[in-house]
């Protein structure tokens, strides 16, 4: 299961699938969304070995201790959950990210005429819906918004996060989820009866108040150069986290697409302006600022995460104003954090450890750009190389220079992999639309071109 290296020349590479192009994967969104469903879309997660009910039932609270258990847990070669007997919990970004993946099926099996595998087994508007009433149940209550954090207590140098702590990230990909289940509400395709169009219209008003959690409790603030956000309410004050702010301002442009309202916008340039100001001569951007403030460095899936702010403001705001910023973002992203074959670099200078995330995000930002020829390479990368031998649907978390991390992670792997691959696969159905679309305007000018020649 390891990558075949660097490709010499494009010609080595095989193109995008021949239509329709989705066919070919849609039985791994099936088969992928169907592992999460039958485990009721709970599982291990990155990071959750505070859950350890070894750790929870000893007397006292250490944080070297806390550290040790969890760092033990997330890195050891195999898997030690079971061991420390880690509680599995669904997580509440991952939960979103599984809403939008059922949303997106539904949308590419709704008109088909040979349905799906699971379509007799379950409604994937259904499921989406559940996920979403999860969502708007398990939010986090006592804050001046809409907001939403992991469910595991994570132990930070400084600091430990507990459940009860919100962050702007799983906020951000909630907001996404809430108002994507909205939308189906003004569908007239869509069969709902108006009980569930009243519900489903409330969920993008909740959403929209997580501008007040942004504002008011990750102290939104301006500086010389735009605006700045903390990732979450315990962020030391020594450091500052980039891809975080970029997915508020993310959350930002979604809510000013849905509601129109300029103070989103306005806030969301602001904060997008810092994070352009931070762009490294390189293209990239830093975990943290200063730079040596994380082990991290430019990181592949994070530097996605900036990247997929920026083409979300050009698509919904102004396609010119970070041009550079995104032409630069995008030149690294590709031929730095990806090789030639699609496989994920985990940094600027480490190819290893290659991550599924890293994939999942890699697909989703080329498949934004509109370049599905190598969001279809990273895609076909993953499945030779992360996919579980003889299951389909299921994917391991990382891959090393010399062993396979086998370990599968809901959130991580199942619900990134589902939402990347139900966003790619849209995006094929909808070029082929258009496609077919315009092969019949021109069939109908042929037409025209012939009768004319006719009465000639």
């Amino acid at each position: 299961m390891q990558s075949q290296g660097l490709l010499e020349s494009d010609d080595d590479v095989q193109p995008v699938s021949s239509a329709p192009e989705h066919d070919a994967y849609l039985p791994v969104l099936d088969a992928t969304l169907a592992y999460a469903r039958r485990r009721d879309y709970v599982g291990p997660d990155y990071g959750d070995g505070l859950s350890s009910q070894l750790l929870q039932a000893l007397p006292v609270e250490n944080r070297l201790l806390n550290l040790a258990v969890q760092e033990t847990v997330k890195r050891a070669p195999i898997d030690v959950r079971p061991l420390f007997r880690v509680e599995e919990r669904r997580n509440y970004k991952g939960t979103a990210l599984f809403t939008m993946a059922n949303l997106n099926y539904y949308d590419l099996v709704a008109d088909r005429t040979d349905t799906a595998p699971s379509l007799a087994a379950f409604d994937p508007l259904l499921e989406a819906d559940r996920l979403a009433d999860w969502l708007v149940e398990e939010r986090l209550t006592d804050y001046s918004g809409f907001c939403g954090g992991h469910r595991h207590p994570i132990q930070h140098l400084h600091t430990k996060g507990v459940p009860s702590d919100p962050d702007i990230v799983s906020t951000s990909f909630a907001v996404k989820a809430l108002l994507r289940t909205a939308k189906f509400a003004e569908r007239e395709d869509v069969d709902l009866d108006a009980e569930t169009r009243e519900k489903y219209a409330s969920y993008a008003d909740l959403a929209r108040t997580a501008t007040d959690f942004l504002v008011e409790d990750l102290n939104y603030r301006e500086v010389e150069e735009g605006a700045k956000i903390d990732y979450h309410l315990n962020h030391p004050d020594d450091s500052y986290t980039i891809n975080a702010a970029a997915l508020g301002a993310a959350m930002l442009v979604d809510l000013y697409d849905y509601f129109g309202d300029d103070e989103l916008r306005e806030r969301a340039t602001k904060i997008l302006d810092h994070v352009a100001a931070c762009q490294t001569d390189r293209g990239g951007w830093p975990y943290r600022l200063p730079a040596d403030a994380s082990h991290l460095s430019m990181d592949n899936h994070h530097n996605g995460f900036v990247v997929e702010a920026f083409q979300r403001y050009r698509d919904v705001v102004d396609p010119d104003r970070y041009d550079e910023t995104l032409e630069d973002g995008l030149e690294f992203y590709r031929t730095e954090l990806f090789q030639l074959d699609g496989a994920p670099n985990f940094d600027e200078e480490n190819a290893y450890p290659r991550d599924i995330h890293a994939s999942t995000q890699g697909i989703l930002v080329f498949t934004r750009e509109g370049d599905l020829e190598f969001a279809e390479r990273i895609l076909r990368w993953t499945l030779a190389n992360m996919q579980v031998d003889g299951e389909q649907g299921r994917f391991y978390y990382r891959t090393y220079r010399h062993h396979t991390k086998r370990v599968t992670l809901m959130r991580w792997c199942q619900a990134w992999m589902s939402y990347a691959t139900s966003e790619f696969l849209r995006s094929c159905s909808e070029r082929e639309r258009e496609r077919e679309s315009a092969s019949e305007e021109s069939q109908e000018r042929d037409r025209r071109q012939r009768e004319l020649s006719t009465e000639v």
